[in-house]
């Protein structure tokens, strides 16, 4: 649990460790970190809520005539970042955004979260952690510091050096994440050539999506530092494992786990069985929310490890929803469909709000499917009653706009804004011509 801390105490750590300048941070729509860079002695003014910045500059935010936005810091997110600068330290406040009539500004993908996790401490929940589960690539550069293609290891799941030519770069990401304050649970190489993970430990979902974002920051920045290029893109490279981010999700009423029963067979709580009955129910719907670019849908394939399939288990892995085996404290749900080019806030607001759907419906949950399914007849999927997700962003686009639950919890400026986007990306990858379509066609027709 974060720490919130004072005005004075804030003011009194940056002169104490020589904080030269400060990124007042927040996400666009689409989940890229933006910010505002201020010099600290303009830090007091930041913390009394009087940085204003253009909305209109901003992806999916407001039109010009609409642009003065503030930025209110979220004290208990200030952080020094751990590398040095002749010039001094750089730390960063995690900020939302507000309106000049001090509303708070309902496009904000943080107060999108926040307002979800609103409906769940209405619910009687006091907490909703989550612990992800990020993949990413290591490429290396070229003589110009672009990157290549080239992935840097033939390493595979779990190897070492001198296999797993990216372990120093992991182990130096892990490190300096630790300073930060994260707690690391595991790094591993992957299952596909320059592939990572790094886990750390669940937290309450605001601090959960906070904690994704700025992850993504550290890893990009420390792989540029050994002369290599971090990507989340999903499918980066044909043929081998894309990268997930499976998100572990568990909701606590007074301190008490709520998905665990121990008289149930499997140790679920009715609870927990309509929470995983609402992420089946909306799947379809949110996957267009978690699995966000075209690129997504390279990876949601069959046979290569990512769910494709919507059904759940508590026995295999080739469902979209995973029920592990830890009991207790520790019951929880494995969503394993979110990759990590999503934008964490919307993502985790999506979850929670398909979840909690299920509760208050009491959706009866499906038998779970504890076969492979990539090996099913499509006769036996249809007899199960197991749906595909949504096979390109395209068609995740349409599911996602006919659904009032998630367009409730998104909120109307976020829903219509997003729709809009993604119809424009997948309009414009559409009318593209590949190379492949090159070396199909060109000689044949």
């Amino acid at each position: 649990m974060r720490k919130e801390r004072t005005k004075e105490e804030i003011l009194a750590l940056a002169e104490e460790m020589n904080v030269r300048y400060v990124r007042l941070q927040f996400t666009d729509l689409l989940g890229i970190i933006k910010n505002v860079e201020i010099p600290v002695d303009q830090l007091a003014k930041a913390l009394d809520n009087k940085i204003m910045f253009d909305g209109s500059s901003i992806e999916g935010f407001v039109r010009i005539e609409e642009s003065d936005m503030y930025l209110v810091p979220d004290r208990s997110t200030w952080l020094v970042f751990p590398w040095d600068s002749s010039q001094g330290k750089v730390a960063r406040l995690i900020c939302d955004i507000y309106l000049p009539g001090g509303q708070a500004f309902e496009g904000d993908p943080r107060i999108v979260l926040k307002r979800v996790m609103e409906r769940a401490h209405q619910a009687g929940f006091s907490a909703f952690n989550v612990g992800p589960e990020p993949e990413f690539f290591l490429f290396k550069l070229d003589a110009e510091g672009r990157p290549t293609q080239e992935v840097n290891d033939e390493g595979g799941y779990f190897d070492w050096a001198p296999l797993d030519l990216g372990e120093n770069c992991r182990r130096e990401i892990v490190l300096t994440l630790e300073a930060m304050g994260f707690e690391i649970e595991a790094s591993h190489h992957e299952v596909a050539p320059g592939q990572h993970e790094i886990d750390f430990k669940y937290a309450d979902a605001l601090e959960a999506a906070d904690n994704i974002a700025t992850f993504r920051l550290v890893v990009k920045t420390i792989a540029r530092q050994y002369g290599l290029h971090a990507t989340f893109m999903p499918k980066p490279v044909y043929g081998i494992n894309g990268s997930g981010m499976h998100c572990h999700q568990s909701l606590f009423r007074n301190q008490q786990n709520a998905f665990y029963d121990e008289t149930d067979e499997l140790g679920l709580s009715e609870i927990a069985k309509h929470y995983l009955a609402g992420l089946m129910q909306h799947a379809q719907a949110f996957t267009a929310i978690c699995n966000p670019t075209v690129n997504s849908y390279k990876r949601l394939v069959p046979g290569y490890e990512a769910p494709s399939y919507v059904a759940w288990s508590a026995k295999n892995r080739s469902p979209l929803v995973r029920v592990p085996a830890a009991r207790g404290s520790s019951t929880r749900i494995e969503l394993r469909s979110p990759d990590p080019s999503c934008n964490p806030y919307l993502a985790l607001a999506v979850m929670l709000a398909s979840g909690l759907d299920g509760i208050e419906k009491k959706l009866p949950l499906a038998l779970p499917v504890n076969r492979n399914i990539y090996i099913m007849t499509e006769e036996e999927k249809i007899a199960a009653g197991i749906q595909s997700l949504p096979g390109s962003l395209g068609e995740a686009i349409e599911v996602l706009a006919k659904d009032s639950v998630l367009r409730e919890a998104l909120g109307d400026h976020v829903f219509h804004h997003f729709i809009e986007a993604k119809r424009i990306e997948w309009s414009m990858y559409r009318m593209q011509v590949t190379e492949w379509e090159r070396e199909q066609y060109l000689l044949n027709y």
